[in-house]
This record gives C-alpha cells, sequence and structure tokens, in this order.
C-alpha cells in the first residue's frame, strides 16, 4: 500500500539522521481501532535501548519529525508504550483513485520478480465425475494461480492423472462385471467395486459397440473396459473444469514416471543424500531420521512401486524440470502424508520453502437444509457439473472461496441461487453492477468524466464515507501480497465483501448524481469508477466474472 510504504520512506530517513538502523522486526499495520489513525508503527519500541532513552519520548520525537518533514502526514503522535499512529490527509488519499486510473487491470499487481511455481490441484483419480469436494480444490488452486501471478511469479498449472495403480485395475474390472451382466452372464461382486450410473453406461456403450465383448478372455476384456472407462472419465472432466473456468497447462500422466526413467532417476537422487537402504528384499527410504513417524518402503519385495514411490519420482521430476517451487492442493485427509513428502523433498537436497501444501476440507453440500451424501463408489454423490447446471458458475466459485480452505465449508445451494443481498456472491457482484448503472445514468444526464482525473476534480471527496471507500481500495495490494505470502484466497473474496459493504452503505448516505452540483458529482464518479476497478480485478483473481447490470 502507498501509505505504507510513504511512511517507511519518512520514518527510515528520520531514523537514519539519528544514528539508529531501521529494525528488523519493524512492524508497520492499521492500529485495530480506525480512530487511532490510518497506521500505527512500532519502531521506536525497538530502538529505545539502542537510543538510550524512553520509547515513548522516541515515538514522540518520530512524530514530531514526521509532521515536520511528511506533507502527506496530517497527525503523528505517540501512543501506548511507544507506538507512533499516523493520520495520513484527505488529498493523500485522494490520490488512490489516481493510481488505480493509471494501472487500470494492473492495479494492486506486484512489480517484483517472483519465483517458478509449479502448481498442481484437482488431481483426483478418473474413476468417477468431479464431485463438489472436487470443486472446492479447483476454484482454490486456479484462484491461488492467478493470485500469484498478480503477486508476480511465474505459475504453470498441472493435473497429475493417476491412471496407474489399484484404484484403476478396480475401475476396469467395475465395468467389465457391468457388460457380462448387461449380457446376462452371473456376476460375483467384489466388496469395493465402483456403482454409479456412469459405469453401468459406460459397459452398456461398449457392449452396443461390440456385442462380442463379453465372450473375450477376462484380463483382455478388463484392460478394454479400463482404457474405455478412463478415457471417458478424463474427458468429462476436462469438460467439467473448462466449464468451472480452471486451466491446467499439463496433464501429466503417472505411467510416463515408469516409461520415462523418472522413477530411476529419483531413487538415484535419494540414494545420493544417503537415506536409502535395501531390506527383505525391499527398497526402502529412511524417512524417520526426517521427521516422519517411521520409515517407508519405496519398492515392495516383489519389485512393485508404492504409491509414495511414484509420488517421490513426480516431485523430482518437477524441480527437474526447473521449478523452484512446488505447491500441491491436497485433500485434509492427506495431512498426514506432508511430513513423508517433506522428507522426500528434504532429501532431495531443496530448502525447506521450495514445496508447500495448501489443504482442502471437506464441503457439506446442503439441499433444503438437509445434507447431501457424497461417495464416489456408492454413487450417491452430488456431481460439479450437476452444482453448476444448478447455481452458476460464478455462485460455485465465489461459495468454495468464501472460508479459509483448511476449514469445513457448508455450501447452501438454495442461498447460492438467490439473487438477494444475503448471498454473498450476488453482494459483490451487485456492488459491481451498481457502480455501471450509475455511471451510465450520469452519462445519459451529461455528466462527462475524463479518462483520467486530475487533483482539482477529487478535491470535493470529503466526507468520511469517501476515506473510507478510498482507504479500502489503497489496501488492495497489500491485501493480494499477504494472501498470496499465505497462499489464502480466502482473503480475497473476505476483502471483497467488506469493499462491498462500504460502497451499499455509501449509496444509502449519499447521492452520487447531484444536479446542482456538478463538482462534486464529478468527483464522486471518479471514485466509484475506480472502486469498480477494484472489485473487477478482485473477482478476477477468484474466477467470478463482474456483471455491469443484474
Amino acid at each position: 500500500m502507498r501509505a505504507i510504504e510513504t511512511l517507511r520512506t519518512a520514518l527510515a530517513a528520520i531514523i537514519e539522521e539519528e544514528g539508529l538502523a531501521w529494525p528488523a522486526k519493524t512492524v508497520i499495520e492499521p492500529p485495530r481501532d480506525p480512530r487511532h489513525g490510518d497506521l500505527s508503527v512500532n519502531s521506536a519500541m525497538l530502538l529505545a535501548r539502542e537510543a538510550k532513552t524512553n520509547p515513548r519520548e522516541l515515538a514522540q520525537k518520530f512524530a514530531a519529525k514526521l509532521l515536520e518533514r511528511c506533507p502527506d502526514v496530517e497527525k503523528a503522535e505517540a501512543a501506548g508504550p511507544g507506538f507512533c499512529n499516523v493520520t495520513f490527509s484527505q488529498a493523500f488519499w485522494r490520490q488512490t483513485v489516481t493510481d488505480i486510473e493509471s494501472a487500470g487491470q494492473a492495479y494492486g499487481e506486484s512489480r517484483e520478480p517472483g519465483r517458478r511455481v509449479l502448481l498442481e490441484y484437482v488431481s483426483a483419480n478418473p474413476t468417477g465425475p468431479l464431485h463438489v469436494g472436487h470443486g472446492r480444490g479447483a476454484a482454490v488452486g486456479d484462484s491461488l494461480a492467478r493470485l500469484l501471478r498478480k503477486a508476480g511469479h511465474h505459475v504453470h498449472t498441472e493435473y497429475y492423472i493417476n491412471d496407474a495403480g489399484r484404484q484403476m485395475r478396480l475401475l476396469g474390472l467395475s465395468v467389465w462385471l457391468r457388460v457380462l451382466e448387461l449380457a446376462g452372464r452371473p456376476v460375483e461382486w467384489p466388496e469395493d467395486y465402483y456403482k454409479g450410473d456412469y459405469i453401468i453406461d459406460i459397459a452398456r456403450e461398449m457392449l452396443e459397440a461390440n456385442p462380442a465383448l463379453p465372450d473375450m478372455p477376462a484380463a483382455e476384456g478388463e484392460d478394454l473396459c479400463y482404457e474405455k472407462a478412463m478415457n471417458d472419465i478424463l474427458n468429462g472432466i476436462k469438460d467439467d473444469l473448462r466449464d468451472f473456468r480452471v486451466e491446467h497447462l499439463r496433464w501429466f500422466s503417472e505411467k510416463t514416471l515408469v516409461e520415462t526413467g523418472a522413477v530411476n532417476a529419483a531413487f538415484a537422487a535419494l540414494g545420493q543424500s544417503g537415506y536409502t537402504y535395501e531390506q527383505d528384499n525391499a527398497f526402502w527410504f529412511a524417512t524417520e531420521q526426517l521427521g516422519d513417524d517411521k520409515n517407508r518402503v519405496l519398492k515392495k519385495s516383489d519389485g512393485s512401486l508404492t504409491y509414495f514411490a511414484s509420488d517421490i519420482a513426480y516431485h523430482h521430476d518437477k524441480f527437474e524440470r526447473g521449478y523452484d517451487w512446488l505447491i500441491d492442493v491436497w485433500g485434509a485427509d492427506h495431512h498426514g502424508y506432508i511430513p513423508r513428502m517433506r522428507a522426500a523433498i528434504t532429501a532431495m537436497g531443496k530448502e525447506r520453502d521450495s514445496f508447500d501444501v495448501v489443504l482442502i476440507q471437506l464441503v457439506n453440500l446442503l439441499r433444503e437444509g438437509q445434507p447431501v451424501s457424497m461417495s464416489t463408489r456408492a454413487g450417491t454423490f452430488e456431481t460439479l457439473a450437476d452444482v453448476i447446471k444448478e447455481v452458476g458458475t460464478d455462485a460455485a466459485r465465489f461459495m468454495f472461496l468464501s472460508r479459509k480452505s483448511d476449514s469445513p465449508l457448508d455450501f447452501d445451494l438454495e442461498l447460492a441461487k438467490q439473487r438477494s443481498l444475503d448471498n454473498p456472491v450476488y453482494y459483490v457482484q451487485y456492488a459491481h453492477a451498481r457502480i455501471c448503472a450509475v455511471l451510465r445514468r450520469a452519462a445519459e444526464r451529461g455528466f462527462v468524466l475524463p479518462e483520467k482525473s486530475d487533483t482539482a476534480l477529487l478535491a470535493p471527496l470529503d466526507t468520511a464515507e469517501d476515506m473510507a471507500l478510498l482507504r479500502k481500495a489503497a489496501a488492495f495490494e497489500d491485501m493480494l501480497f499477504a494472501a498470496a505470502q499465505s497462499l489464502g484466497v480466502h482473503h480475497v473474496s473476505h476483502y471483497l465483501t467488506e469493499l462491498a459493504g462500504l460502497l451499499h452503505s455509501y449509496y444509502a448516505k449519499h447521492q452520487v448524481l447531484l444536479a446542482d452540483d456538478a463538482p462534486r458529482t464529478l468527483a464522486r464518479l471518479a471514485l466509484l469508477r475506480s472502486v469498480g476497478q477494484v472489485v473487477r480485478n478482485g473477482l478476477d483473481v477468484l474466477g467470478v466474472s463482474a456483471p455491469e447490470s443484474m
């Protein structure tokens, strides 16, 4: 935020004049009570001992010099045990409008060079359609990619296709058994087979295309069913994600890890670290030495690989492709998997901050107040496609992003469909639509707003509500930075909700189009136009549209 940079620059010069160094633990932030100023800084408390003075006295000295040196500061005073509270002038806050007008769609973006990031998310086994739980992970992952790009990082997105292993073999078997059943053959059902209607649909389609299919040897028939089912389901997943405005730049096949030698390369890298050993004809990774609760088998005595081995190979391959920050979006039930993966990352010689995991908690889907049960195998889940069809992409994405991702979420389908201010996404979108409507009416009434505002045009912005909107708009950049650092996209939805609340309150208190006061009208139109740009930029991070009418 420009206010923080302005205060930091001015105070740093004052501290240097005092023969002191800027404290590394300096915190500049808004005070809890906005009546105490715009920003509060703790530098005096940190420097008092070195300056051989009382913290409050040093804060008073800093405050006096800030008032003397910084024309943007309207008020500065010592507070508490040595804080320095600063209030900026109205003219300073009015510059927010010109900042937004100059930057446009880039407002809030960082100009600092970022890292090369590989963000992997969703990655659901292609054993059934995506359900609402996958939808939350998709919304979080895609919006996180957008957020990190705003923060200056170079982000590549990827979907890891689990096309090997027991679950996929079970998928093929489930379809094969349905084929036999439809052909009137006797069938013995395993306890954990996939039961959804989509399995029957695939089997029926295969049988219609090839009536002789049931006469094939079981192994050959299962392989055909596996290939058909996986491809059909994966194509459906891609369609659902496309409809949900979710982008994956690459779809990475688990099978290719063995085919390209990535597994052996990863094993060799771990071997160089000294954390692998052989025991009982199996290949082990000594993760216990790296923080895990026990050592892990990578290759079993029969030569087959564990899931952990594939995951290690996949992450090693990511680093080999040149990425320096790997971010995985996992379901919360994988929480216990994080320590062992961190152990692998450490054994590869990578820094701790080169790997992060964002956890996605469960979604409690409600319909008319009653929970909707979801189970892929039982076939009783609510698909993401059904949710999108019922409430729309905008409402679904915003609802998924309305809470911290590692907190459980109640998704009320009826609320998401409401066109009222009780609906969170409608609340924010309506704020933008109201701005657009006011700007249209202004043009119809002959108010001509220049493309860029100047100091004179903005001078009539002097009410408490004007300043509240300006301060909130100015906080957008800092909010994006903090959200990117914490990998918390929910900060964006919370910010937009607060900004929309200020805007709705503004309409309730102030008339914008004043026939007898053109200067104030133009100033308020410029303010609303800039706030509208901030709302659009924020909604873009969430992958939600900004409608011009509702």
